[in-house]
């Protein structure tokens, strides 16, 4: 299930309009609605701890679908091989992390950062190579 669907059905599981869940949550209606249709997936801990806690459910029951997410907008933005890139990403990150004493909170912003410097990555060397190309024309 996308976080989408599942942020929507947890709503009306519960009875709440996306006016009472942004009240709840201390987010605007617009950003549940934006969440709900797909157009974005926060990205940052403490929004998904807000939800959750609205919600009154644990966090990492949304956080899988987050990273599912990038993962599925990692393919659809660069194909099969970017969304391979992500998902060893998104393991090799959680290995650094296993066993450690670091905080959930910072563990899920670490997360988040790292998959901000991905995206910025794959944006700038997709800008390098068509200036590359256009230098050799």
């Amino acid at each position: 299930m996308t976080f989408a669907r599942k942020l929507k059905t947890l709503r009306k599981q519960q009875g709440l309009t996306q006016a009472q869940l942004a009240e709840k949550a201390e987010l605007s209606r617009r950003t549940i609605n934006h969440y709900e249709n797909g157009f974005s997936v926060p990205n940052r801990a403490i929004i998904l701890e807000k939800l959750a806690k609205a919600l009154e459910i644990e966090k990492s029951f949304l956080l899988d679908d987050v990273e599912e997410e990038f993962i599925k907008q990692a393919k659809k933005k660069y194909g099969a091989r970017g969304a391979a890139e992500a998902e060893q990403l998104l393991a090799e990150v959680s290995g650094l992390f296993a066993g450690g004493e670091m905080a959930d909170a910072d563990m899920d912003e670490m997360m988040r950062a790292i998959q901000d410097a991905y995206w910025i990555a794959k944006q700038k060397n997709r800008e390098k190579s068509a200036h590359a190309e256009k230098s050799q024309m």
